[in-house]
């Protein structure tokens, strides 16, 4: 408790004039026994004992030996390498590690950000690859899948004939999962018609322990039931379609996604064809408008391909991406000659920079090393980052095909944030130099620690994620992307009646009701990314794409997660000409048409003068959250990003 109790008084060096602060009460901050919410000592706390005491559970349970002294010393620096922002877990592990949804439930898949599942072997199991989505995502895990099962199986329809079957749905997650298994099940397999009795879910507004917020009631499973039965009639006897698996996955996400409480992403993989390119063509799939939102979809590359019809879809919608899929396999990173390590690869998780085999998941852990001022310090840091994404692995899910392919790859994602930063602190030739150096310290810890644990080495270690709530803690701009200008306003939803708000209103932010939803407030930040940091305008589509080529090349033999951001009329017609260079050098990518922030009220983001950044700053007293009490964390998503998503 002493070491604890050296940092209880100590400020956290929270980014971006409270921004960061508020993030991590909002996200992650969980509610302590008392009733008080965690501080950032105890949140660090809860998660490195939570790491170590998986560490231990491990070791003790193969009995290779466990020695409490090493591992006291080694928690301690962990903690205080967090607690500097040198680098973060993921997220999800700042709000479920540590908690009962590790300690009591083993539900330790939670402690993944992002996974993909493949609906190639669909015919074996049809209803399995949205079963698995959907309980993923209700995890809060982003989950890609592809589209290679269409024409694989038949929709038979359910057999009328026969007396219904009634389903009470239990009140949890497995419930709401075996719901939507039993509902396609009688659609794949000419079953009994399905009634689903509703009565035991809890109504809306009811508490969810563990997890945190409060329930969304039956309503949208009930509308999930009743748009996939919709789909389900209209294409019973046909063959199932590329568009009929992505609604299907597409209305499972929104579901999800409907409560604001459990929140997930989703990436669908399909071939550069017109169906799959039309499907957010709501001219030609109107029924899709609703949902079609919920994923992000791009196209598996062929290398030498005709580029120009999906680069005339990118400018006017900012979609398809692009994942080259033999790159992925090949690779580790592309600077490096091809060792096939992935060759069982099927996609990708949905900011697409993990390479994932069908059912596997991922943890990833940022680091930023704009906030060292020594390659030996950074080299440091990538031990504790590394040693948690590694402790990740050696919990097992109740998935027992994500299982095997844990077990046997422990892939794992080491990430930067802050590069933009960095590249303006210490210059390109620097980020060259620790990416290289910091590549093989990796390596060698990951071959210290996979003899310890006694497991298989990592088949890749390191990526480039867009990063998002996390950076924001950290106050470095996210993954690889440079900010959209030095000062600008940043603004936050919370809900009208968070328990936030009483500490915003005395520190004198700028609060005011969201446009067309009274029970939402927004609250403005101001915010100044640095000295000398170009902005996004002023780095070409050509740059940003070299900068991703760099980073694939001497730091991620996963991938580089990258949002090119083009301006439509001077950049447009050049995509298919730069995506003839670069697909020897990545492995995905995706394009966003630059738009000008501040363009409509209350936008996220607002391009601002030093003047007005100095006038609201002056204006703004110290932010004290330590009175808060009660306020149930609510996690974003696994990608925790606004970068990945292309909605324009």
């Amino acid at each position: 408790a002493s070491f604890i109790d050296k940092y209880r008084n100590v400020k956290p060096s929270f980014g971006f004039n409270g921004l960061g602060e508020l993030v991590y009460r909002r996200t992650y901050s969980r509610i302590k026994t008392d009733g008080s919410n965690e501080d950032w000592v105890d949140t660090i706390k809860r998660v490195v004992e939570g790491c170590y005491n998986m560490q231990r559970d491990w070791i003790e349970q193969h009995q290779l030996g466990w020695n409490d002294t090493k591992a006291q010393i080694s928690a301690q620096e962990m903690f205080i390498r967090i607690f500097e922002m040198k680098f973060l877990p993921p997220g999800r592990g700042l709000w479920a590690m540590g908690s009962a949804i590790t300690n009591e439930k083993k539900l330790y898949a939670a402690l993944n950000n992002c996974g993909f599942v493949s609906t190639e072997s669909m015919l074996e199991n049809p209803s399995k690859p949205f079963s698995f989505l959907m309980d993923a995502a209700m995890l809060g895990v982003g989950v890609g899948f592809d589209t290679k099962g269409a024409g694989t199986v038949i929709i038979k329809g359910i057999n009328k004939k026969l007396k219904p079957k009634i389903f009470e749905i239990p009140d949890s997650r497995e419930g709401w999962v075996e719901s939507v298994k039993i509902l396609l099940d009688s659609y794949f397999n000419y079953l009994e018609p399905i009634q689903f009795d509703y009565s035991k879910i809890r109504p809306t507004g009811a508490p969810i322990k563990g997890f945190g917020g409060v329930c969304s009631g039956a309503d949208s499973l009930r509308d999930l039931h009743e748009q996939l039965t919709i789909i389900l009639e209209k294409q019973s006897n046909y063959s199932i379609s590329v568009t009929t698996i992505v609604d299907i996955m597409n209305l499972i996400g929104r579901c999800v996604v409907s409560s604001n409480v459990r929140r997930t992403a989703e990436i669908a993989f399909g071939e550069a064809n017109d169906e799959f390119l039309d499907l957010k063509n709501y001219d030609v799939n109107p029924h899709r408008s609703a949902f079609g939102w919920t994923s992000n979809n791009s196209i598996i590359a062929k290398i030498g391909m005709d580029y120009k019809d999906c680069c005339d879809r990118i400018v006017k919608n900012g979609e398809p991406g692009f994942a080259w899929l033999d790159n992925m396999q090949a690779f580790s990173r592309m600077g490096d000659e091809p060792d096939y390590k992935d060759h069982r690869a099927k996609g990708g998780n949905p900011c697409l920079e993990q390479t994932l085999e069908s059912y596997e998941l991922c943890c990833l852990v940022e680091t930023f090393p704009s906030n060292h001022e020594s390659i030996e310090d950074f080299k440091r840091t990538l031990k504790f980052a590394f040693l948690y994404a590694k402790t990740v692995t050696l919990g097992n899910t109740h998935w027992p095909e994500t299982n095997r392919v844990l077990l046997r790859n422990r892939r794992i994602g080491c990430s930067m944030s802050g590069i933009a930063q960095f590249i303006s602190k210490f210059g390109i030739n620097e980020l060259k130099n620790w990416c290289e150096q910091g590549y093989k310290t990796i390596q060698n810890y990951d071959t210290i620690y996979s003899d310890w644990f006694a497991i298989p080495k990592s088949i890749k270690l390191t990526s480039i994620k867009p990063s998002g709530t996390v950076s924001l803690l950290a106050g470095a701009t996210p993954g690889m992307h440079y900010p959209e200008s030095r000062f600008y306003i940043r603004r936050v939803r919370l809900p009208a009646d968070s328990n936030l708000l009483k500490s915003l209103i005395a520190a004198r932010y700028k609060i005011e009701p969201a446009m067309q939803d009274p029970k939402t407030v927004i609250v403005e930040f101001p915010i100044d990314v640095g000295c000398g940091i170009r902005t996004a305008s002023s780095v070409s589509m050509w740059e940003q794409l070299s900068l991703a080529a760099f980073l694939q090349k001497y730091w991620a033999d996963n991938q580089v997660s990258s949002t090119v951001t083009f301006n439509p009329e001077t950049e447009g017609n050049q995509i298919q000409y730069a995506l003839n260079y670069f697909q020897y050098q990545l492995k995905g990518i995706s394009f966003l048409p630059r738009i000008k922030y501040g363009a409509y009220p209350q936008m996220p983001y607002e391009e601002i003068n030093e003047n007005d950044y100095n006038k609201m700053l002056e204006d703004l007293k110290e932010l004290n959250f330590n009175s808060l009490k009660e306020n149930a964390p609510t996690p974003d998503n696994f990608c925790e990003s606004d970068v990945c998503s292309r909605t324009i």
